[in-house]
Order: structure tokens, then sequence, then C-alpha cells
């Protein structure tokens, strides 16, 4: 199959908002797969490549920029093998390997093929295709059930794998998913809920728990092998051998864990995510680091015990059994209530006891692997701040033609000018998009190949989880999962947030 093709279904999908159109849409087009094609196209339309990690830049793709071809011709082939060799490009001179790798892809490649491979390299598909409307489609293509097509991508943690088994065999070709032991399963994911009332009126009673701010896994045991997952399902488990231990030395046979882990101080409180997160870094010093950051790990729920599957057990009988099995100081601290004064406190212990909020369980809900549904809802102590826009970078496949990537500054008030922290696309409709881009070309003070740098005066009020030690700002601080809630048009930027609020939210 052409690209082509691929790019004119994902500009379809993109054009409409009906659910039902979308389906019909992609299940067309997979039908009309060829061998081998499947687990490509799937990716591509969920965003993604076949080879997850590509390992390319805005300057690289800068660098190997080309006058787009007039007509089509790139196979599907041809790009996922073009993909695999980017992938495998390191060592020594690898910038001009990179580029002359993708100067020889982009220039096959039409201006929407271009827009199209462009936007998927930094993640910018967002052409509605996600993986709810995937799976709905691939079950229409197929003739599999849609229950049946959710709960093998749930269980395999890929839905362009099972995408390939299920077009090319049919319903039996799902049979191979399903729980398997060292196979990871997708994570049950949470929405969010404003407070704990509004929590507890959803759920009516529940099961609250603290939510950590350290590094989800999933732990599998099966006999004497242990294998420890991250939350993207990838293998770290030479990286925690102390947490290995632990889960060997747990009673019981075979077993699959779900929880977090996490660096804590000596006085026993949690460290920051980015603390932890240096015990997952590429080169390590195991030993030393596992002696200055030991990691500590907090269970909080058993998906597999001994031969038998739980996850359509619900929640209060799966972790009865994990409270039967693991010890009391490696549960993760637990409260089941239908009343909010008492929740409210819970909250309250948990923040004070330096974690990031709550977590609220339907005791009657399964498992819902790689969902985020309304079973499973958390509870945060919200951070916003009133930071400037100082740049934006232009934006790529949707976003073609709006100016997207916020550079944000706070105000620096001993040096003067504002203090980088960071950038977002994220939270933007379209209708902002096109309003900023306007605003911004007439606040323009200078560009490059790919950003816009304004006049500091817009001011927007951005959401984040955290704010994080970097490096590479000079401000030396990042906000983490930021994203844009609204501009304050009431605010100038004299107004604004200064780097010195920030440094003290973060504690430095």
């Amino acid at each position: 199959m052409l690209l082509a093709r691929v790019v004119e279904t994902s500009e379809r999908v993109a054009e409409t908002a009906r659910r039902l159109e979308k389906i019909e849409l992609l299940s067309a087009l997979l039908r009309q797969l060829g061998g081998g094609e499947a687990e490509t196209v799937v990716a591509f339309l969920c965003g993604s490549t076949r080879q997850e990690r590509i390992g390319v830049g805005y300057a690289a793709l800068r660098a190997a920029a080309v006058q787009p071809a007039d007509t089509a011709s790139l196979e599907i082939r041809d790009v996922d093998r073009a993909l695999e060799s980017l992938a495998a490009v390191q060592g020594r001179g690898s910038e001009g390997r990179l580029r002359d790798l993708l100067r020889g892809l982009l220039e096959r490649a039409t201006g929407p093929e271009q827009g199209f491979l462009t936007g998927l390299l930094f993640g910018e598909i967002r052409q509605g295709a996600l993986e709810g409307i995937m799976m709905d489609a691939l079950a229409a293509a197929s003739g599999a059930g849609a229950a049946e097509v959710r709960r093998a991508v749930m269980m395999a943690g890929n839905i362009a794998r099972v995408a390939r088994s299920v077009l090319e065999s049919g319903p039996a070709g799902l049979a191979q998913y399903t729980i398997q032991l060292l196979r990871p399963v997708q994570p049950m994911l949470a929405q969010t809920a404003d407070d704990v009332e509004q929590a507890l009126g959803d759920l009516g009673e529940a099961a609250l728990e603290f939510k950590f701010d350290g590094a989800r896994v999933q732990a599998h045991r099966s006999g004497g092998d242990v294998a420890i997952f991250s939350r993207a399902l990838n293998d770290v488990t030479a990286a925690v051998p102390e947490i290995v231990e632990a889960v060997r030395a747990l009673p019981g046979g075979d077993l699959i864990l779900d929880g977090e882990i996490i660096s804590l101080t000596p006085d026993g409180r949690p460290q920051p995510f980015q603390v932890t997160a240096k015990r997952f870094g590429r080169k390590l010093d195991l030993e030393r680091m596992r002696a200055e950051l030991p990691l500590t790990p907090f269970w909080f729920d058993l998906l597999y015990l001994d031969g038998q599957p739980l996850i359509d057990e619900t929640q209060e009988r799966r972790f009865a059994a994990l409270a039967g099995l693991a010890p009391p100081d490696s549960l993760v601290p637990h409260l089941v209530t239908g009343d909010a004064e008492k929740g409210a406190e819970f909250l309250r212990l948990a923040l004070d006891c330096g974690n990031e909020g709550i977590m609220a369980k339907a005791v009657g809900a399964a498992y819902a692997a790689g969902a985020r549904g309304q079973s499973w809802l958390k509870i945060k102590k919200a951070h916003t701040l009133d930071l400037v826009v100082l740049a934006a970078e232009w934006g790529n496949g949707r976003r073609q033609g709006w100016l997207s990537n916020l550079h944000l500054g706070a105000r620096d008030t001993n040096k003067g000018g504002f203090a980088m922290l960071g950038k977002t696309f994220k939270g933007l409709t379209d209708e902002t998009l096109a309003w900023q881009t306007e605003q911004f070309l007439k606040l323009e003070i200078g560009r490059d190949d790919s950003t816009v740098y304004v006049e500091p005066k817009l001011v927007a009020e951005i959401a984040f989880s955290d704010i994080q030690i970097s490096h590479r700002y000079p401000s030396g601080l990042a906000l983490r999962f930021a994203r844009m809630k609204r501009y304050r048009p009431d605010k100038t930027a004299e107004e604004a947030d200064t780097i010195e609020t920030v440094r003290k939210l973060a504690g430095v």
C-alpha cells in the first residue's frame, strides 16, 4: 500500500468529529492492507511507529529538508525499512547518517506525506485515531468482537501486534493474547477528580490509597525467574535488583504485582520523581546508586497468583489477596470509606507525608488493563503558574501552519527578563492555535527555521504535575507535564509568577 493512502485516510479521519465515521474510514483502509503491513499502518495511525524510538530531533530534520516529490510513490514497506535504518543509527558520524537517511526518505515523499512523517517522528499525529477508535475499527475490519479485541490489546500491551494477528488470522488470531507470566500487560489508568467529595460521589464507598510520585512497575515471578517492567512495558529488571530480591522473597508461587517504586529519604519521606528516575539511567554504577538511592516498593494490586488470573476479580478481593501475601510495610497505605470527611483527612495525611495525592478506586471493579476509566480516580493538589510566552515553534502534521509548541518563562527579578522553564503544546484547541498564531506574528521579534520569538507580553495559566531539576535550561528547573489551561488577558507580564516562586515550589 502507498503511504499516500494512509495519509489521505488520516486527513479524512481528522476532519470528522463523528466516531462512527472515523471507524468506517479506518476499517475500510485496514481491509485493503497487504501481508505484513498491518503492524506498521496501525502504529502510524495511532501516532507512533513500530520501532517506537527513532531518535530524530528537529535539528536533524531541518538539515534534511528537501523539496517534496511531485507524485506519490512511497510504499508502506519502504517507510518501515527507512525507519528501521534510522532507529539503528548510533556512534560516531551518526548525525550525518541520520541526515542522509532522512533526506533519502523525504525526497521521495509528497508535501502531505512529508508533513505526516514529520508529525509521526515528533509524536504530533492527532487525527483522532487513538487506540479506542482503532480497536473498534480492527473489530469491524476483521469480524472479531470489539470486546475481544480490546482485551487482547490490554493483554498484549501493543495494539499494532494485535492488529497483525487479527487482520491476518481473523478472530482466531486473538486466542494467544491472555495474561501470561513474564509478558507485561498494559497498566490500568485513572481519570482525575477535582476533590474527594466528587470522587466518592461518583464511586460511593471506595478504596483510598496514597498516590506516590515514583516509578510505576509491574513485577512478574515465574518459578525462580523475576522480571520487572516499567509503565511503558520496558524490561527494567537489571536496574532494580533490590525490587527483584523483594519479589523473590514473597511467599507463594507465580504472581504478577502492580505497584510503585520510589526512593525515600532516611526519615522515610518520598524523594522527588527525578531522584527516583536516576536509577533508570542508561549508564549506571549500579552498586553505588543502589547504596545512595535505594528503592522501596509499594504494591497496590495483584493480577495473577498461582496459576489464576485475578484481573476479573473485584478490587476488594484482589487487594485482600495481596494483603495476605505482601509484608504490611510494602503495601500502599489504604482506607476503605464512603465518608468524604474521612477521605479529605486521608488526602491531607498523604500530602503531609510528601506524596502527590491519593487514588480512589471502586471496590467492585475489575482490573481494566490499559483503560483510563471511571473506576480509578486520582485526586492531587493542583499546581498552576502564570507564565509568559517567550516563543513558539511551528507545528507539524495536523498543526502545520500554526504556531504550537510554547516556550514558557517566569519573571527573573534579580537578573531581569525571564527564566525559561520548558515548553508545551498540550491543552491547545484549534481555536487557541489560530488565535495565538495571529497574536505571536504581531509580537514577533525574530525567528529561525522552526521558531518565532515574541515580545514577552502574553501571560498563560499553565498547569503542571511537578517541577524537576533540569540542565537543559539556565534556570536549572523545568515543569513536568506542563499543559495550557488558558490565556490570562487580565494580567500583564509584570504580574507573571517569578522564578523565586518556582524555586520555592520546587524546594530548592
